[in-house]
């Protein structure tokens, strides 16, 4: 392996001592790292869905052969999956954003030595191999956040392979980018990608690496495309013939789900502080086993929309006649996240997010008896308002839903639904759960380090 390196760049050396022009050449020296960071990350953001899809398949598969098999799978699963991280990368729980944002503002002279802890190759494996294990045992999880750390350790690991006659690159700028470009092979959401960079993760202006990230995002995208098929997250829902008046729902629905989000997040926070008291392994798997326990009976006593990213609920409820959840569904949505996000196991909270605020559009609609197509845009909606709670980047939310299903006529609904959220999640929190949980982790980091 370590010939076919020095190979590889002997030629890429000699390549590029040709180019007489200095200027196109530190040009595209700068690009080339971006290029094989996008590729490698739309290759790999494909296989870990696949391996994800499988997971959800085959806790069906089993649980439709025998429903009481939930109550070995859970508690397995949830004990397992938190062990793996544990053992041998205690920073790939969760969902891998808050990770990627202390990175960021790790990615300086006195802390970058602190960055591997953060994104690497041992991160990746365990991230793949832990979120299998939990989303197969009926965890509420998604892999969306998960690949925007794999994104995030490939783009890095690429960056420390350059020789040390490469044109000078940030390495900031790497992670945001590789970040970026995550998000968009994982949802098929370009500008969702970049979007997400600029608002959530980016402290810096985007002129300083806007070319990089552009076309880092659109290499992931089209890299991806090429192995799954041009595709939409959410296909095509039909919204056409919504009159202006549909905005008052979506402000209410918005507002409702912006408080719901927001304080979900202060209770995966309460209940993190609560397992850092838990000093010994047996009280740690005595809480899995319990919250695992809680899941299992939920799925087979009452519904097992519980388990799982939610995004067959999604699919549901905006392309099936069975569009009207039970009042109860949303409840269960936060509860199932609330105890596989804090599990300790790897695994996102961006599918569960949507799913929870799909149902919430259902239900409400329900109630007030709207048509089917507005109903759709208040699923829709709910969609953009609890994502929003969660993360506070209300445009990033807009967008990524808009991208998702190709909606356009429905850009202006869908930011009012952002907006709204933004507003009313504040009342509950002053900071997302992402900026808590990277606070977190940067001081651990600094504590251990």
């Amino acid at each position: 392996m370590r010939k076919v390196y020095l190979f590889i760049r002997k030629i890429l050396k000699r390549s590029f001592d040709n180019i007489r022009n200095e200027r196109l050449k530190e040009n595209l020296l700068q690009a080339v790292p971006f290029w094989i960071g996008s590729i490698i990350t739309g290759i790999v953001a494909v296989l870990y869905a696949q391996i994800f899809a499988l997971g959800e398949h085959t806790l069906n598969r089993i649980l439709n052969w025998n429903l009481w098999m939930i109550f070995i799978i859970a508690p397995v699963g949830f004990v397992l999956s938190w062990w793996l991280v544990k053992k041998y990368a205690p920073y790939a729980k969760g969902s891998g954003i808050p990770q990627v944002m202390a990175a960021v503002d790790l990615a300086n002279p006195k802390d970058n030595h602190l960055i591997h802890k953060l994104l690497s190759l041992r991160i990746i494996i365990i991230k793949i191999v832990s979120s299998f294990v939990l989303v197969s045992s009926g965890g509420a999880i998604g892999r969306e956040g998960p690949t925007i750390q794999i994104a995030g350790s490939i783009f890095r690991k690429v960056y420390e392979f350059l020789p040390a006659w490469w044109p000078k690159i940030s390495k900031k700028n790497m992670i945001l980018t590789g970040a970026a470009a995550g998000l968009s092979a994982a949802f098929n959401t370009p500008l969702g990608g970049i979007v997400f960079a600029v608002e959530e993760l980016s402290k810096t202006h985007i002129n300083y690496f806007k070319t990089a990230l552009f076309t880092a995002v659109i290499i992931a995208g089209l890299t991806a495309q090429s192995l799954a098929g041009s595709y939409l997250y959410l296909a095509y829902p039909k919204t056409n013939d919504v009159t202006l008046w549909i905005m008052f729902p979506i402000i209410f629905v918005s507002g409702i789900s912006g408080i719901l989000s927001s304080q979900l997040s202060v209770a995966m926070l309460k209940i993190n502080r609560l397992k850092k008291k838990l000093k010994s392994d047996l009280s740690n798997i005595i809480f899995l086993v319990i919250s695992a326990l809680i899941i299992a009976s939920i799925a087979f006593f009452i519904n097992r929309d519980i388990l799982g990213s939610g995004k067959d609920i999604i699919e549901r409820v905006l392309f099936s006649d069975d569009k009207i959840e039970a009042w109860y569904v949303p409840i269960l949505r936060m509860l199932g996240p609330a105890l596989a996000f804090t599990s300790g196991g790897a695994g996102g909270i961006f599918a569960p997010a949507l799913s929870t605020g799909a149902t919430i559009g259902s239900v409400f609609a329900g109630i007030m008896n709207l048509t089917d197509n507005e109903t759709n845009v208040l699923i829709l909606a709910g969609m953009v308002a609890f994502l929003t709670g969660i993360t506070r980047a209300p445009f990033t939310s807009a967008i990524l839903v808009l991208e998702m299903t190709d909606r356009h006529s429905l850009i202006f609904h869908l930011m009012l639904a952002g907006m709204m959220s933004s507003i009313f999640s504040v009342l509950i929190s002053r900071n997302s759960l992402y900026e808590s949980l990277k606070t977190n982790f940067i001081n651990d980091i600094i504590k251990h380090k």
